[in-house]
């Protein structure tokens, strides 16, 4: 996603210097953060997936082999990661999980929770590893 965004930004920075033109969509900025663990290979996949929560419904306990981007489309997402504090984003914010952190994600509201998901990994990798 880092990728997409920075194509994006770099493509439309010329446009958006001269400011919003009439009938062109001008990307926000929801989130940027340097990253460690990225795939190095020469091939990569990009995985997109959604996941929808009912009220207490949580992942299972796993780590990441590359960072993952989740994006709220609707509700509010925890995150308890091993040695930190929980981290809840709501609709319209989006966070970073990092990769070989023991992990699991919940819906914590009354409300559902659908979240956007995307990985970038080397071709055929799984999304996520159980964590034991």
């Amino acid at each position: 996603m880092r990728t997409i965004a920075l194509l994006l930004a770099a493509t439309l920075a010329p446009a958006m210097a001269r400011g919003q033109e009439a009938g062109l969509a001008r990307p926000q900025m929801l989130l940027r953060e340097v990253v460690t663990g990225m795939p190095r290979g020469e091939r990569q996949e990009i995985q997109v997936l959604t996941a929808s929560f009912r009220p207490g419904d949580r992942t299972v306990f796993h780590t990441h082999r590359h960072p993952v981007t989740v994006y709220v489309l609707e509700g509010a997402f925890t995150l308890e990661m091993d040695g930190h504090a929980p981290v809840t984003v709501r609709a319209g914010e989006a966070l970073v999980e990092p990769p070989g952190t023991r992990m699991t994600g919940y819906n914590r509201a009354e409300g559902p929770l659908r979240v956007l998901i995307v990985y970038v990994a080397e071709p055929g990798t799984p999304f996520l590893d159980l964590a034991r």
